[in-house]
C-alpha cells in the first residue's frame, strides 16, 4: 500500500515536472513585444525610409535586418484615433472617438470607452509583463488609466503633449501653482507620473523616456514571463526643443525648424540603442519582436517630411497616415527583406494576440487581420479589401480608402479621384476616368463602411462640437457622392 503511495506520488511529482516543462517551453515560444512609437514623425525622416539628411543609424539597423514594412498606414491622420485605433484594434469611427479628446483639463474626463478591450489587457491576462511609457492621450481619469487598461507599469504623462526640459517646464509650472491655478495650468507643463504618483524629472524626456524602457526591459529579465512594452515617444512633436549637442550632429540643415526636429530624431535613435543594448544584455534580444512606426504623418509647418508623398498630419493624402514602418525579431522575420503589401496598424492587436498565445473574446470586434503568416510568406493579408481614412473637419469629411494598389480620395470637397499608389506615391496622376468602375466600387464600399460610424463621443475644442452641429455634420450624403463622374460615366 505504501509502495503504491508512494508511486503515484512520484508519478503525480513527474507530471507536475513534465507539465512546468512544457508551459515553459510554451512560454518560450511566445515573443516579447516591443512597440516603439514616434509622434508626428515624417515618413522621410528616418534613414531607412529614404532620409537624405536626417541620420538614424540604430533604427536603420534594426530595419535592414527586419522586414520593411512599405505600405503601412495609420487608422487616422492625428494622434488621439490614431493611438485608439492601436489599443483597441477597431476604427475609433465606430465608437466615437474620430477626435483629440477635450483640451481642457483632464481631458474634460472623458477617454476611449471602458467596453473597448485594450491588446494590453489580452497580453496581461495571457500573463504578459506590461508596461507603457511615454504620451498616453487616451483618457486620464482613474478608469481609463493605463494601469487600469492592461498596463503592470506606467510611467510618462496623459495627456497629447509635453515639454522636453524638466528645467524649463518645472520652472513655469511651479510659477503658475504660486497663482493658485491648477485646472488652468497648461498640460504639456505638469509633472510626469509614475503608476499615478507625480515624479520629479530631471532629463530631457526623450532621454527620460529610454532610461525607463531599459529599466523595465532590466526588470523584464528577471521575471518568468514575456513582456509587452509600450513605448510612445512625443518626440519629434512640437514643441521644438532638442539637445544642443543632438542638433550639432546635422551641421549641414540651415533651416532652423528642420534641424531641431532632425535632432529630435537624433534623440529618439539614441534611445533606441540603449534599449537594444539592454535588450542583449538581459539576454532577452532574440525573442523580442520590435515594431516600429510613427502614429500620423510628419506636420510640414513643424520640420517634418513626407516625401515624396503629398501631405502633412491630419490629411488624407499620403502624407498625413502613410508611416515608416518595420518589424525585426532575430531568425523569425526575414531580414534585408520588404513587405509591400498593405498594412494598417489595426492589425497589430490581432498579430500580437496571436504571437502571445492570447485569448481574444468572441464578443471582441477587431478592424485588422493577423498578418503574421502573410509577412513570412510575402502574401496580402487582405487582397481585394479595402482600408479607410476618415478626418472629419468644420462642414466636410475627408475620406480616403486604399484596397491592393487602388486609392480613391474626396479632398476638401473636390471631387472623387482615384489613384495607382504603387505606381505613384506622390498622387498625383488621376486615373478615376480611365478606370471608372473601380471608383465606383470602392466608393460604394466606403460609403457601406460608414453606416456603422456613430456620432462622436467629445471635440477636441468646444467649436468643433458648434461647427459639428452647427453643419448637421457628417454629411455623408454628400461626402459619398461622385457627381459629375457618374453622369459623365453613364454617358459613356
Amino acid at each position: 500500500m505504501l509502495f503504491k503511495q508512494k508511486s503515484k506520488l512520484i508519478l503525480a511529482l513527474a507530471g507536475l515536472i513534465l507539465s512546468s516543462a512544457v508551459n515553459a517551453g510554451t512560454q518560450s515560444d511566445r515573443p516579447n513585444i516591443l512597440v516603439i512609437l514616434t509622434d508626428d514623425m515624417g515618413y522621410a525622416d528616418v534613414g531607412f525610409n529614404g532620409s537624405t539628411d536626417i541620420i538614424t543609424p540604430n533604427l536603420d539597423a534594426l530595419a535592414e535586418n527586419g522586414t520593411m514594412m512599405t505600405s503601412a498606414y495609420n487608422v487616422h491622420p492625428f494622434c488621439g484615433p490614431s493611438r485608439a485605433g492601436i489599443m483597441t484594434g477597431r476604427y475609433p469611427h465606430k465608437f466615437g472617438s474620430q477626435f483629440n479628446l477635450p483640451t481642457s483639463d483632464n481631458s474634460g474626463g472623458l477617454g476611449i470607452p471602458t467596453e473597448e478591450t485594450f491588446i494590453s489587457e489580452v497580453l496581461q491576462d495571457a500573463g504578459y509583463f506590461t508596461g507603457a511609457l511615454g504620451k498616453w492621450h487616451l483618457g486620464e481619469e482613474s478608469e481609463f488609466h493605463p494601469n487600469n487598461r492592461g498596463f503592470d507599469e506606467y510611467y510618462g504623462f496623459l495627456n497629447g503633449g509635453h515639454h522636453y526640459f524638466p528645467e524649463h517646464f518645472d520652472r513655469r509650472y511651479q510659477a503658475e501653482r504660486k497663482k493658485g491655478l491648477n485646472r488652468a495650468i497648461w498640460h504639456y507643463l505638469r509633472p510626469l507620473e509614475h503608476n499615478g504618483k507625480e515624479v520629479k524629472e530631471t532629463e530631457y524626456i526623450t532621454d527620460a523616456l529610454s532610461r525607463e524602457a531599459s529599466s523595465f526591459i532590466e526588470t523584464a529579465g528577471d521575471k518568468k514571463q514575456p513582456f509587452f512594452l509600450y513605448l510612445a515617444y512625443n518626440a519629434p512633436h512640437t514643441p521644438l526643443e532638442a539637445k544642443a549637442e543632438d542638433e550639432a550632429m546635422f551641421p549641414n540643415i540651415k533651416d532652423k525648424k528642420r534641424k531641431t526636429y532632425a535632432g529630435m530624431v537624433y534623440a529618439v535613435d539614441r534611445g533606441v540603442k540603449r534599449i537594444v543594448d539592454s535588450l542583449k544584455a538581459t539576454g532577452q534580444y532574440d525573442n523580442t519582436l520590435i515594431v516600429f512606426f510613427s502614429d500620423n504623418g510628419g506636420k510640414l509647418k513643424a520640420g517634418g517630411s513626407n516625401m515624396p508623398l503629398r501631405g502633412s498630419k491630419g490629411d488624407v493624402l499620403e502624407g498625413g497616415f502613410r508611416t515608416p514602418m518595420f518589424f525585426h525579431w532575430p531568425d523569425k522575420i526575414p531580414a534585408n527583406n520588404s513587405y509591400n503589401h498593405t498594412v494598417s496598424t489595426l492589425d497589430l492587436f490581432p498579430t500580437f494576440a496571436s504571437l502571445g498565445k492570447a485569448t481574444v473574446a468572441k464578443t471582441k470586434k477587431l478592424d485588422g487581420k493577423n498578418i503574421f503568416t502573410n509577412l513570412l510568406n510575402n502574401t496580402s493579408a487582405r487582397a481585394g479589401e479595402s482600408i479607410y481614412v476618415l478626418r472629419h473637419k468644420a462642414d466636410l469629411s475627408n475620406a480616403a480608402a486604399r484596397r491592393d494598389n487602388w486609392k480613391i480620395i474626396r479632398n476638401h470637397n473636390e471631387p472623387w479621384r482615384l489613384y495607382d499608389v504603387e505606381k505613384d506615391k506622390s498622387e498625383k496622376n488621376d486615373l478615376s476616368y480611365m478606370h471608372p468602375h473601380v471608383l465606383r466600387e470602392m466608393v460604394a464600399d466606403m460609403e457601406m463602411w460608414s453606416w456603422t460610424n456613430i456620432q462622436p463621443k467629445w471635440f477636441h475644442i468646444q467649436a468643433e462640437g458648434y461647427h459639428w452641429r452647427k453643419n448637421s455634420m457628417p454629411r455623408f450624403h454628400e461626402t459619398f457622392s461622385l457627381g459629375d463622374i457618374t453622369n459623365l460615366n453613364n454617358a459613356r
